[in-house]
């Protein structure tokens, strides 16, 4: 097959941009190395669009939440990667969590059988002279890594992300854990691990003394990313930090006692049949003997068998505000696309969401077309100007879709409210900008809003 694009990686983004390409009509050649002879130090298989860290997509609040915005306009953009989401969801409270591997297979079996892309078990190790979208994530390969380096004359950027260790459900002791969720929203979606005072002093302790991974010298002065911070260095910052972050015990009541634990360790169901579970927030880089012997004196897993132990990995990205114009092209070699985490977005769903918005704008330059850029007041076209034009090229750091990436409200509003008046302003410019009437939305009422 004679190919119109060609796409390099197929992680989320990748897996997304080829699908909306070829949804399109165009002829795409995904490249992948994983199952051409090459791994990743993170991945175990090589299907397409293998989580490797959590299942989660984070809340699926498109009324309260960044991110749950971001799954509602990816929704209405067509996209495969929220489809199969919402086809592969377990039990997660108000988060999107997915069957990681029912997600990956369903995503590889629609990727496979399109007739418009041809899936080539391939690395790529320099840049193309025809349009590509490269798409390889935060483990590049480092021939293609040291190509662009060469290309654009400046180093990668770089943060360390660690990944959570998984739990057999059937090695649990729910004698002692129960399932709730925080302030009973999603019912019993959550696997609950309670810990005195006692417990979680002398667990915060272990984590302290417990032996970490050993980095190489080129590696001790990468920073992690805070939104996936290895539960011991989040110990390390105080011994009340992990009771007020992933160990907080408010909105929980034991039945056991009818109070709130001192501190609570909680798991999320990690596929369909609710055998697997993730323990929330334990990204580590404790070595796996540790982790074996620190996490079983967590009460309910004293004999918790492990079907994945935690483990670190050194991720790159570029710094795009300087190096990517508004719609994601190389400035120095515009036939050359990047998007997903390579271009410093954080996350599973706003990796997927720059590989759609990446395959939007080159489907339309294919076209003889131009395509505006989504509005800034929209999640997508927040994200989108986070990592092209409006952060601080000499801080560019890694980032999650948020409230904060979008311009302020024009009015005041109660902090109740304020949220829910993001996702209206962003429903509308977003109808807008797709050219569809915009949705109604009711106006607060006057003692809803605080005059400046």
């Amino acid at each position: 097959m004679t190919q119109d694009i060609h796409i390099i990686g197929g992680g989320l983004a990748g897996s997304e941009a080829a699908w909306q390409l070829a949804e399109a009509g165009l002829k795409v050649r995904l490249s992948e190395m994983r199952g051409g002879g090459d791994m990743t130090p993170a991945h175990e298989s090589d299907r397409l669009a293998e989580m490797v860290c959590s299942n989660s997509f984070r809340s699926d609040d498109a009324e309260n939440n960044a991110v749950g915005l971001l799954h509602q306009e990816m929704r209405r953009l067509g996209s495969l990667v929220m489809a199969q989401a919402d086809a592969t969801k377990v039990p997660a409270g108000s988060a999107l969590a997915v069957d990681r591997d029912g997600f990956a297979a369903r995503v590889t079996e629609k990727l496979e059988g399109h007739p418009n892309i041809t899936i080539v078990r391939e690395r790529i190790d320099a840049l193309p002279d025809h349009p590509c979208i490269i798409a390889t994530g935060p483990l590049t390969g480092s021939a293609l890594a040291e190509a662009i380096a060469a290309e654009t004359g400046r180093d990668a950027l770089a943060f360390f992300d660690a990944i959570a260790p998984i739990v057999h459900g059937d090695s649990i002791d729910m004698s002692v854990a129960w399932k709730a969720a925080r302030w009973n929203k999603g019912g019993d979606d959550y696997i609950n691990c309670p810990l005195t005072k006692e417990q979680y002093h002398a667990f915060v302790e272990a984590l302290n003394a417990g032996e970490k991974t050993e980095f190489k010298e080129w590696e001790k002065d990468t920073p992690y990313f805070e939104g996936c911070m290895p539960i011991e260095v989040m110990a390390e910052r105080g011994p009340e930090t992990l009771r007020f972050g992933p160990l907080k015990g408010v909105g929980l009541d034991d039945p056991r006692t009818g109070r709130w634990p001192y501190a609570c360790v909680q798991l999320r169901q990690d596929n369909a049949s609710g055998t697997l579970w993730n323990i929330v927030g334990f990204q580590t880089k404790l070595k796996h003997g540790a982790q074996v012997e620190i996490f079983r004196t967590i009460p309910g897993l004293e004999n918790a068998e492990f079907a994945r132990l935690g483990g670190i990995h050194r991720n790159s990205f570029i710094r795009s505000p300087d190096l990517l114009d508004r719609q994601l092209r190389l400035k120095s070699r515009p036939n050359v696309r990047f998007a997903g985490q390579i271009t410093g977005c954080e996350g599973y769903v706003e990796s997927a969401a720059i590989g759609l918005i990446a395959a939007r704008f080159a489907l339309a330059e294919a076209r003889g077309e131009d395509l505006a850029p989504p509005p800034n007041l929209t999640a997508l076209g927040a994200l989108l100007g986070h990592i092209t034009v409006d952060a601080n090229v000499a801080t560019f750091q890694p980032m999650n879709v948020n409230f904060g990436l979008m311009p302020p409200l024009p009015e005041r509003f109660r902090k109740a409210d304020r949220k829910k008046a993001y996702t209206d302003r962003a429903r509308a410019a977003f109808a807008e900008w797709l050219g569809e009437p915009a949705p109604a939305a009711p106006q607060p009422a006057e003692a809803d809003r605080i005059d400046a």
